[in-house]
This record gives C-alpha cells, structure tokens and sequence, in this order.
C-alpha cells in the first residue's frame, strides 16, 4: 500500500496571498523521497505502456510532440499512478489556493520532455477546457526536481488578473507570439525551479511556457488539473472530461469521469468511470503498488 504524507501544515497564509498575486507558487515538501520514488516508477511504466509501438526518434516527431510526451487519464488505468493524482497532501493544497471547499479532477497527465526536447510554447489552459468558471488549477509535479537547464516552467506574474482568455494553439507547431501582444508585452516569464519533494500549481489562466530539456535524462512531470466543485460547461467545445459524461451546455459537471478529488476519506479512491477510454485494458503492471 502507498503511504501518504500528512495534509500540508506549510501552506502558508503568505503562499496563499501568493498564488492570488502572481498566479504560481511552489509549495515545499509535499512528497516524500519514498513516495516520489514510487510514483515516478509508476507513472514512468504507464508512460511506457501508452507509448508502446512509437518508435520514432524526436525529430521525426511533430513540433507539438517535440515539447513532451502526453499521457493523459493515466489514473484511469494504473493503479499505481491513482493515490498521486489524488494525494491528499496535492489535493488539500490545490483546494485551499483557490480557496474553495470541495474540487473535482478535469483530468491527469504525464508531461515527459526528452533530452533535446523543445520548448513548451506560451499559453493559458483556460481556454482548453469548457468550464464557465475560472476556479481551476493545475498541479505540476517533477519527479527529479526541475531546473533551468532540465525544461523548468516560467510562469507570466499576475497574467491571470489581466481578463485575458485567449486559446493559442500550440498543437499546430506555429502558435501565435502570445508574449509580444499589447497586452502580455511589458511582463517578463519567472523561471521557477522546483526542488524535489515541492510541487508547483498555477492557475488556469496564468500564462506560461517552459524551457528546452538540455540535459540528458528525461524531465519527468506528472500533472493533475482540478476545478471547483459545482462548476459547470460553459460552451460546446469538446473535450472527453464532460462529452465522455454526456455533461451539456450550463449543466454542473460532476460524474464518475471527475470524481471529487478533496476532500475525501483517508485511502478512498475513486474507481475508474465505466466508459473509461481504457475500459477493458487496465494494465495491472502498469504502476501497480506492490
């Protein structure tokens, strides 16, 4: 079984006041080497299942692809990755940066950046989801730690007060310059590296990128996206968090696709949904806990 820290008592008031400032904030101490340990190892083999029979080397790769590698719902179907996307030490955290009572999972993802990988282009992740409101946070998590030279992220102070909710899209290898529009033109990216154990969040609407890999070992980052309990779709773009639900337009989202994420009972995980994109093909070596 995975043992799991104590809910943070280092979220200070003084981090809360910073998120709301500048939208990021790097809170210490949320993993333990153990625990880091044996997720890395979980979400490395999930990775490794979902990217079996590409073997493409990195510049045969789109521009897109080039950023990282992508592996969403992975807590959908590796049990071993399920007690990290819903860490009660990650979740209570996210939770009480946006202030809120109770949050949902929109969904979790691997962001895997090869040696040599590219940077990750400029944008808000707002506009990517349909949710009407804005209660949304992402937790980024690097296994290794993160630095400058390995892909650390930048995050645009205070970009998310702005009442900017711009969609760039970064899937077609040419995105728009975001950083030299009118408004965005007069801030300057933070660097942030992240020390082991510590995990970053930034809001949906923080605007932020994150450097080229240069080193050669991979950045291994696994991140989980939550939102405020009780929000709901807000228009007809689509996205498997509320079509796979059948969740419509102005309805609350709320289903088994994204179940509460805190609070919840110690040790209580949420099964995955019945429609789950891997239904049927739940890998039990694939980050399985011992």
């Amino acid at each position: 079984m995975t043992t799991v820290t104590p809910t943070p008592s280092n979220l200070s008031e003084h981090l809360v006041a910073a998120f709301g400032r500048d939208g990021f904030v790097v809170v210490p101490d949320l993993l333990t080497e153990a625990e880091l340990q044996q997720f890395g190892a979980a979400v490395d083999k999930g990775v490794e299942v979902r990217s079996r029979g590409d073997a493409r080397q990195l510049a045969e790769k789109t521009r897109y692809e080039q950023s990282f590698i992508q592996c969403q719902n992975l807590w959908e179907d590796c049990p071993g990755v399920r007690p990290l996307t819903f860490h009660p030490a990650v979740t209570e955290t996210a939770a009480r940066l946006l202030q809120v009572e109770s949050i949902r999972l929109w969904h979790d993802q691997a962001l895997y950046k090869e040696p040599g990988g590219r940077e990750t282009d400029p944008h808000q992740d707002q506009p990517y989801w349909p949710i009407a409101e804005t209660g949304t946070i992402t937790a980024w998590i690097p296994f290794d730690g993160s630095t400058l030279e390995s892909g650390a992220m930048g995050y645009l102070p205070g970009s998310h007060l702005l009442g900017i909710r711009k969609f760039v899209n970064i899937f077609s290898g040419h995105p728009e310059d975001v950083l030299a529009s009118e408004a965005l033109r007069d801030l300057s990216p933070v660097y942030v590296e992240v020390p082991r154990g510590a995990v970053a969040f930034h809001g949906g609407l923080t605007f932020h990128l994150a450097r080229p890999n240069q080193t050669d070992r991979v950045r291994r980052v696994h991140t989980a996206i939550y939102f405020r309990d009780g929000s709901v779709r807000g228009s007809e773009f689509p996205h498997p968090s509320v079509d796979r639900a059948g969740i419509r337009l102005h309805e609350v989202i709320a289903s088994a696709v994204t179940p509460i994420a805190w609070p919840r009972s110690p040790g209580d995980l949420p099964a995955p949904p019945v429609n789950s994109l891997t239904a049927g093909h739940e890998d039990e070596d694939a980050g399985a806990t011992p």
